[in-house]
């Protein structure tokens, strides 16, 4: 029986592969066809959604860009053959976008049926998890301390510091809490984790419960992303069903259970504490530190949180051993990044590499450019709060500390690609407008200072008092830097300061570059 890959991603939804999948099942069906359809996740090729995948003696042979009104075309051509088409891009396996890459975290994502068990074993999956259970919990968390794995949710804080200060904690209950309100602009890597291999998360989990002694696990998931909520409860439900999950994790005496939380539509809550007031039933607002979530977290409880690629990466680290993790990388960013392209370019999508390699290769080399044809202006790296930087930065190493000392943050890997239409006084002022928006109003700085950001903003453009006002628009970026209770306010500045130092001439500052 030929097996026809059609993804259930929701990239792939949004341009129509439900559609696809429907007329080639009643197609198959109708012609009494020996096939087979398997809903996969995407292959992070998203230029090419919906890319049709057909098993062949060589490999798995793609086509690109299906609707459903070729479907009959494509099965006269012999695509079950893998016969040629316009659409034909060969072997996917052997495409050069993919080749190049480095995936771990994204290694079955697009080539397995995402809530079948057996499809995730048969491709390495729970090896890590039963390599945990034979092991102590304080040989975990050094596995994870070697292997150099961090936070990729943004401040890229050591995984293995925050798992060894929870397990340290006495508790009669604690709680592993996964953060997968991915609320970054340009950012889709945990969507498309969750949709197209829950099992890596789920397992990534369970690891991480067997490792500091917690038996409970939330994954918070903002409510914009159905497909993925539905998919996350559908993988629980299997492997619940299977014994990976429960009082006996893996036939063990571990026990480890896991649920599933819609957020509540509040960017804020992608920060830590602020998620865990919303797991609590209340407002997200964000809690003061210390004391910090791994001692005093959720429901007052010991608390490891992560994101959802930091967890995932910890499966391959148990599989695999530190060492090899530690392999990959730049200085102390170790591992891979699971890079996400956006915006205005030719080729966006999902791209993992190891730490280092330079924002040109990303973004000319991986992202062909814009999408548009004009000339590259700027991108902005780490979502709406990020800094953004200029062709001049194309040699700057992706990586935490070393896009630091060029002015930028890593954040969630997301790149967004701006032409030279963009008007950066406009990206300015929708930083400060986003942040009065969003902020959870808690501290005088974020919620104050946004409102006056954009006045003065405003006035600068108009060239009203224009010396007098960028002397108080960096005093007002000071002011939130340093006094906002967290990176809502804090970082709010780093767009704005960034777009007046690269592109003043859009501001309307006489003899500045444009």
């Amino acid at each position: 029986m030929t097996k026809i890959y059609i993804p259930r991603d929701s990239a792939a939804l949004s341009v129509g592969a439900d559609q696809v999948a429907d007329e080639f099942a009643r197609l198959v069906r109708e012609r009494g066809l020996d096939a087979q359809i398997v809903r996969t996740g995407s292959r992070g090729m998203l230029w090419l959604e919906p890319l049709v995948e057909v098993e062949t003696a060589n490999g798995r042979v793609g086509y690109s860009n299906v609707s459903s009104a070729v479907v009959t075309d494509l099965l006269d051509a012999g695509i079950l053959e893998g016969a040629a088409h316009y659409s034909n891009i060969g072997i996917v396996d052997q495409h050069e976008w993919l080749t190049k890459q480095q995936r771990v975290t994204f290694a079955r994502v697009g080539i397995i049926d995402p809530i079948s068990l057996s499809d995730y074993e048969a491709h390495g999956g729970l090896v890590g998890l039963r390599k945990a259970l034979s092991m102590s919990s304080e040989a975990i968390v050094d596995q994870v301390t070697e292997s150099g794995l961090r936070g990729r949710g943004g401040a890229g804080f050591p995984a293995g510091i925050k798992w060894k200060t929870v397990l340290g904690a006495e508790a009669g209950q604690k709680y592993i809490c996964c953060n997968a309100d991915e609320g970054d602009s340009g950012t889709f890597a945990d969507r498309m984790l969750m949709e197209g291999d829950p099992f890596t998360l789920i397992e990534g989990m369970a690891i991480a419960g067997i490792a500091v002694g917690a038996t409970k696990g939330y994954i918070y998931i903002r409510s914009e992303y159905p497909h993925a909520i539905e998919t996350m409860n559908q993988a629980i439900e299997v492997a619940t069903a299977a014994g990976v999950l429960g009082d006996s994790v893996c036939g063990s005496t571990k026990a480890f259970t896991l649920e599933v939380r819609p957020g509540a539509g509040s960017y804020v809550c992608g920060e830590e504490t602020a998620m865990l007031e919303s797991l609590e039933g209340k407002r997200g607002m964000v809690r003061p530190k210390p004391p910090i979530p791994a001692l005093v977290g959720l429901y007052g409880k010991p608390t490891v949180i992560n994101n959802v690629m930091t967890l995932s990466a910890v499966p391959m680290v148990l599989a695999d051993g530190a060492a090899a993790y530690q392999a990959l990388g730049h200085e102390k960013s170790r591992g891979t990044q699971v890079f996400q392209l956006a915006g205005n370019i030719a080729q966006g999508g999902i791209v993992e590499l190891a730490f280092g390699v330079t924002l040109g290769e990303l973004v000319d080399g991986y992202g062909g450019g814009t999408r548009s044809g004009h000339p590259v202006k700027t991108v902005q790296i780490g979502g709406p709060l990020g800094a953004y930087m200029g062709t001049d930065a194309w040699d700057v190493a992706m990586a935490y500390e070393s896009l630091a000392a060029a002015g930028g943050m890593l954040g969630h890997g997301g790149i967004v690609v701006f032409d030279d239409s963009v008007n950066m006084a406009k990206q300015a002022r929708f930083a400060m407008e986003f942040c009065a928006e969003e902020s959870c109003g808690k501290c005088t700085p974020c919620r104050i200072g946004s409102t006056r950001g954009v006045e003065v903003i405003d006035r600068i453009v108009a060239g009203v008092d224009q010396s007098k006002n960028l002397e108080l628009l960096e005093d007002l970026c000071e002011t939130m830097t340093d006094g906002s209770l967290c990176a809502m306010g804090g970082l709010t500045p780093l767009p704005v300061r960034s777009a007046l130092k690269l592109f003043p001439a859009d501001f309307g500052i006489s003899g500045g570059k444009s």
